[in-house]
């Protein structure tokens, strides 16, 4: 699933992105509205990924979609 689509289908997908990253808020999820470099800052915070971890692990969800 490219970032458009992921963007565009935010709504449909959040809960699978609330499962997937358990320690993410309600609130983290709502303000990252299906932007990925967002989505990207808040797992950085929560789980301490650097840059790069964090957007392998989106580039991976990416795939599974």
């Amino acid at each position: 699933m490219n970032k458009d689509i992921f963007e565009g289908k935010w709504k449909q997908i959040k809960g699978q992105v609330k499962t997937r990253w358990g320690k993410l808020t309600d609130d983290d999820i709502d303000v990252v509205e299906g932007h990925s470099l967002y989505l990207a800052g808040k797992l950085q915070e929560r789980y301490g990924l650097t840059k790069e971890q964090a957007e392998e692990e989106i580039a991976e969800f990416h795939r599974k979609l």
